[in-house]
């Protein structure tokens, strides 16, 4: 008998920055396979020996060549990996963890007749003028410009300002406001080769998010989370904080109906959706883009601390076949992000009793974030540093860009901003300013 197997794909940080995956896919006693890029074959192998470390309950790993920024490149590599499990393994489930494997992750699955969001789910949540062209009723109006007719894209029927995309990018990259016809030409010209752009019209107002949980194409949990990002003060779209759950009267219904419309005309079956969404001073829902794998940043460690469970293991269980369920939020969670100067990260220091800065990096993992009970005062959970001391402090061009973060719960909403505001004093970066240039005497 074939021993039963689980597939895990995407990034291999992102994948250990979950480790509650692995654990519940451990306990479970189902081997661990994981597809990943190639370029993480190295830090991968060494961490799998590792037995303090989450990666040591892999039973094996695939890895694959790809471009991150071009579409389809990692398919072929990922259906050769698993191709050979699939004669070793009784393979029970597959999920797509991180961005990067979404749409082969898709196939797996449908080849596998395992659950999975569907095959125009997969292949739409990983292009952004896919979801305009399946979702006009919830999209601004756009232009599509393949790279071959990138040079000759007039700007005549454009609105500005105006926002420009590469479609097959994520964590913001590459998301900018243009204010004429000279910046959009300027833009265009910026992306690689072979880049699709999308080119639409700006929607101005609040941004959500929304994280649904769908098992045989029925919503079992919908949850709006309030955003904050750049925008204000940029021409980027980097975000900066989010809040669960929502508490801005008169929204939620809006965006939780048209939230619910959208995964119909994508026939979404199974799994989690991370939905984001602008409303207009109209109050119509736009459907900035969507995405069918767990949420980035710590939307999954806010949800934990505002219900008092996590996510994680319902996941696993949609995966699975299993009758999933998962609570209201109890409390109110938030995380923010905080600007910084430019030059280099020399220190962050914590005015806070009984916290310390937690220094991550850009590869480590994140400590585990308990959630407390629904009565407890307003708490500052961590303030972690996701840099190295050293590391360049430069503009908020996309996700990576960001130096520290903390999450924060408390009872109230109101409870919640008075916390913030005490730990934003409490929380200082300490840049070292940049090294002076030009001929030294």
């Amino acid at each position: 008998m074939k021993p039963r197997a689980f597939v895990l794909t995407g990034s291999f940080l992102v994948i250990c920055r979950a480790p509650l995956y692995l654990r519940e896919l451990s306990r479970r006693g189902l081997r661990i396979l994981v597809v990943t890029p190639a370029s993480w074959r190295e830090q991968a192998v060494a961490q799998m020996r590792d037995p303090a470390h989450p990666a040591s309950v892999i039973e094996e790993i695939a890895f694959t060549d790809g471009d991150v920024n071009t579409e389809n490149s990692f398919t072929a590599g990922v259906i050769s990996g698993v191709r050979a499990w699939r004669d070793r393994y009784d393979i029970a489930g597959v999920y797509a963890v991180g961005e990067t494997l979404v749409e082969p992750t898709g196939l797996l699955a449908d080849a596998l007749g395992l659950p999975s969001p569907g095959l125009r789910a997969t292949r739409a949540c990983r292009s952004k003028y896919l979801q305009r062209w399946y979702l006009p009723e919830f999209s601004p109006a756009s232009a599509v410009v393949p790279p071959a007719a990138r040079a000759a894209f007039a700007a005549d029927g454009v609105s500005f300002p105006a926002v420009v995309k590469p479609t097959g990018r994520h964590s913001s990259s590459g998301v900018e406001t243009v204010r004429d016809p000279a910046e959009l030409r300027a833009q265009l010209d910026a992306y690689l080769p072979h880049e699709t752009v999308l080119v639409e019209e700006k929607v101005t107002g609040q941004e959500f998010s929304v994280e649904s949980l769908v098992q045989d194409g029925r919503i079992v949990f919908a949850s709006v989370t309030r955003k904050e990002t750049t925008e204000s003060g940029a021409r980027t779209f980097v975000e900066l904080s989010h809040s669960v759950p929502n508490e801005l009267d008169g929204v939620d219904g809006v965006i939780l109906d048209a939230n619910r419309r959208m995964l119909e005309r994508l026939a979404f079956g199974c799994g989690i959706a991370h939905a984001e969404w602008r409303v207009d001073g109209t109050g119509r829902p736009y459907l900035m883009e969507v995405a069918a794998r767990t949420p980035g940043d710590g939307l999954s460690i806010l949800y934990s601390l505002a219900t008092g469970a996590p996510m994680e293991p319902e996941i696993v269980r949609i995966a699975l076949g299993e009758p999933a369920a998962y609570p209201a939020p109890r409390r109110y969670a938030r995380q923010v992000y905080l600007e910084h100067e430019p030059g280099r990260l020399g220190d962050v220091t914590v005015d806070w009793p009984d916290v310390s800065p937690v220094w991550v990096g850009e590869g480590g993992l994140w400590p585990e974030i308990a959630p407390g009970a629904p009565d407890d005062p307003p708490t500052l959970r961590a303030v972690l540093v996701l840099k190295d001391r050293g590391a360049q402090l430069g503009p908020l061009h996309s996700s990576d860009d960001r130096a520290v973060t903390f999450l924060i719960d408390a009872p109230t909403p109101a409870e919640l901003d008075e916390l913030e505001m005490r730990v934003r004093h409490a929380v200082r970066i300490h840049a070292l300013a940049p090294e002076p240039t030009g001929v030294r005497m």
